[in-house]
């Protein structure tokens, strides 16, 4: 497989955002979904609305969430709805909960931990998708990028722990204590069922600033313990989230140190080594500089 390309700025702008969107040279087409993280409640990480509008309002896009599978302000539709209205993404944009009228099933034969994904039945109603993330830490991924978004991110309620307990139907975010490695792989078996979905109709986007260790779906999170580095964007999330994280590992900045450590404590590399055997995409990569 030829190396991907992926597209790279130090410029941290709304602006920014639509210039990367251009250049990876795919223009979404039909009714697209921007699918990003609405931000847990008591969470100061999460990309907020301004710094999004522009690149959601040029592909003229819905914006999408999913319902948790943990207690919070986001386990029920009608408390996310609120969320969604609080942390102000309802008053930029039509925003839609996936999974509020239920869930479908995308089949994966080739999962190596799971076969089949559930889904809010509402993703059927889009014909693309911009996958817009935040990239930083995990307290059980090690990371979270563009592989997390198009898995978890896009999971129902129960989806999400159907992934996090390595495929055990009935399991709630309290019984998810199901082998660590196979929640990694499982994770690259649900994104597989989303490519193979969208097929070739799907733009990434890796926003790497707020990089805190911990998730936007902490409402109590450490702050950023690295500075800003930039966005990058493609048309390959492996290839994507491989950029970022070796932006981490090259970089100077002293917080580094504890990104890696809850990267490498959570082994979180084997999410991109599983999601690049399902053919998701590749590691190999072009870093191209836009700036």
């Amino acid at each position: 497989m030829e190396k991907a390309k992926v597209y790279f700025t130090k410029e941290i702008t709304p602006s920014a955002l639509v210039k990367l969107y251009e250049k990876v040279g795919l223009s979404l087409p039909g009714r697209v979904a921007v699918k990003l993280h609405s931000g847990e409640e008591g969470n100061q990480n999460y990309l907020r609305p301004e710094f999004v509008s522009e690149i959601v309002k040029h592909v003229n896009g819905t914006v999408v969430e999913c319902n948790t599978a943990y207690e919070g302000a986001r386990n029920t539709t009608e408390k996310h709805k609120a969320l969604m209205e609080s942390h102000g993404w309802s008053k930029y944009f039509d925003v839609d909960i996936l999974d509020s009228e239920g869930e479908d099933i995308l089949e994966n034969p080739n999962g190596t931990i799971i076969k089949k994904n559930f889904v809010g039945s509402h993703m059927k109603n889009y014909d693309s998708m911009l996958m817009l993330s935040h990239f930083k830490g995990h307290p059980m991924g090690g990371f979270g990028g563009s592989i997390k978004n198009l898995s978890i991110g896009l999971a129902s309620s129960r989806g999400k722990g159907f992934i996090h307990s390595g495929g055990n139907e009935n399991a709630n975010f309290d019984l998810m204590n199901g082998d660590h490695d196979s929640f990694l792989k499982a994770m690259a078996d649900a994104a597989k069922t989303i490519t193979d979905f969208y097929k070739d109709k799907i733009v990434y986007i890796n926003a790497m600033v707020n990089m805190s260790v911990d998730c936007d779906c902490c409402n109590v999170a450490e702050d950023p313990c690295m500075k800003d580095i930039g966005i990058l964007a493609s048309l390959d999330p492996v290839a994507l989230d491989q950029a970022c994280i070796d932006l981490v590992y090259n970089s100077t900045d002293p917080g580094r140190d504890h990104l890696v450590e809850r990267i490498e404590s959570r082994n979180g590399i084997l999410t991109i080594k599983s999601a690049d055997e399902q053919n998701i995409g590749t590691r190999e990569y072009e870093l191209i500089s836009i700036d």
